[in-house]
């Protein structure tokens, strides 16, 4: 196994799963344990596992897996329902962590919220009564006329102005919405990249706008862009921040899309294939999902929550408060964390951004630790994209966001394949694509452009 060199302590969820399977199999009492989360509209995503029969001496480990394997769930489909068969080991450790006062306390709040829905934990009898319901959503792809693609990332926004499927302006903004508390500031520069815009085009017939967060009819029901902001004073505000621009902008057509998914729909555009999943490493990890039938499955696919470090010793994420998740991982975090593992020492004060391009400078030049930092990032990549596939019918993997611009992103591209061809022989051929270096950062923008019907 090719292990990272600056983070000692990194123990992949793919292997733990895997050694925790095999383990299993040489068992022989064992049971058979359903985790199932719900959400809106009755959909669900259900995942079955063989597990150690509870009472063997393996209950703590059954917990842990199955804690995280419930954690991947919630976070890569979204719910506000946690349902659990086969164990009442697992399902009381599960409850008990998913409480207001549990450990998994913002895992509770955030869906809470965004389904407006109490969640909770159920246990049921008979496995057999949890029926898969799926779905699957048209999702942009419109290339007709004069649009707006915006892109908001957390340290710089894009837009780009498309007319007929071609790009005729595409600009990057650096701004500060994540530190910024008066959601004024936040209206007015999305205006204002919007009407920059406008200006390059004869008309506007349709905006698009990728954004993280989770958003409903174009609301943005939560969203870490805003998270200075007050929610009691100004939740209504920011909520409807996208659908008050259009209409500012002359009540455009408008379609607002969480940015993982308009990285995935930037690829399948791109390669004019579905089954691809989109990963963009920026502020955060934003991924998204084209399914094979060329639309979206209603997920979430905040992967930037879901665990792909199995360490006890794992880097604490500060908004969840949870450690091992994929923000720490695929994001300007994972550069300073790794920097500051091989005892870099940066100037400050200086913003994570600031941060992230003294690392991909000093690449540039040929640094050692430099060079290392991306070398780990490309590890962990090539042991996290087995464990998704355990849940995402994979293709195509693209690769979107400022991490992997310059030769950085090349080299966490080139050794993630490398890792894949060594280490996980079954991905060895798995089509992995780094678009040129401008749509690595500006494509989501551009892609953005086709989500929203003209009249």
């Amino acid at each position: 196994m090719i292990k990272p060199t600056l983070d000692k302590n990194y123990k992949p969820m793919i292997r733990v799963l895997t050694d925790y399977e095999n383990a299993v199999k040489q068992e022989n009492e064992k049971q058979t344990v359903v985790i199932a989360v719900e959400r809106n509209g009755g959909y669900n995503y259900v995942y079955k596992f063989e597990a150690f029969k509870d009472g063997t001496g393996h209950d703590e480990e059954n917990c842990r897996v199955a804690e995280r394997l419930a954690k991947t769930i919630l976070w890569l489909a979204g719910g506000y329902k946690i349902m659990i068969a086969g164990s009442k080991v697992i399902y009381n450790y599960v409850k008990d962590a998913y409480t207001l006062q549990g450990a998994r306390a913002f895992d509770v709040d955030f869906m809470s919220g965004v389904y407006e829905k109490p969640f909770e934990v159920v246990y049921v009898e008979d496995a057999n009564t949890i029926e898969p319901k799926s779905c699957s959503l048209r999702v942009g792809g419109y290339l007709d006329g004069c649009r707006i693609g915006f892109d908001a990332g957390g340290s710089d926004r894009k837009v780009s102005a498309v007319i007929d499927g071609e790009v005729v302006y595409s600009e990057e903004v650096v701004w500060n919405p994540k530190t910024t508390s008066d959601p004024q500031y936040h209206y007015d520069e999305i205006l204002t990249a919007m009407k920059t815009a406008a200006s390059k085009m004869p008309r506007v017939d349709a905006i698009g706008v990728s954004s993280a967060g989770v958003y409903v009819d174009n609301k943005a029901m939560v969203a870490s862009l805003f998270i200075k902001v007050d929610k009691e004073k100004y939740g209504d505000f920011t909520k409807n921040i996208y659908i008050n621009v259009a209409k500012e902008m002359g009540d455009i057509p408008l379609e607002v899309a969480n940015d993982g998914d308009v990285t995935a729909l930037a690829g399948s555009i791109d390669l004019n294939d579905n089954g691809v999943l989109g990963i963009a490493m920026g502020t955060s990890e934003a991924v998204g999902y084209i399914n094979k039938d060329g639309g979206l499955n209603g997920w979430l696919s905040e992967l930037a929550f879901a665990p792909v470090d199995f360490s006890e010793d794992a880097m604490q994420d500060e908004w969840s408060g949870d450690i091992g998740v994929g923000c720490k991982y695929f994001s300007q975090d994972a550069v300073i964390k790794l920097a500051n593992l091989g005892g870099f020492k940066f100037e400050e004060p200086t913003t994570p951004a600031q941060k992230l391009k003294v690392i991909q400078k000093l690449v540039e030049e040929g640094d050692e630790l430099a060079t290392q930092v991306f070398t780990d990032i490309g590890i962990y990549l090539a042991n996290t994209l087995p464990f998704y596939a355990k849940f995402y019918d994979i293709k195509h993997v693209l690769l979107l966001g400022r991490v992997m611009g310059g030769k950085g992103g090349n080299i966490i591209f080139e050794t993630c394949k490398k890792v894949l061809k060594e280490d996980f022989k079954e991905f060895a051929d798995l089509d992995i694509s780094l678009p040129d270096e401008s749509s690595r950062r500006v494509g989501q923008s551009i892609a953005a452009a086709s989500l929203a019907k003209s009249r």
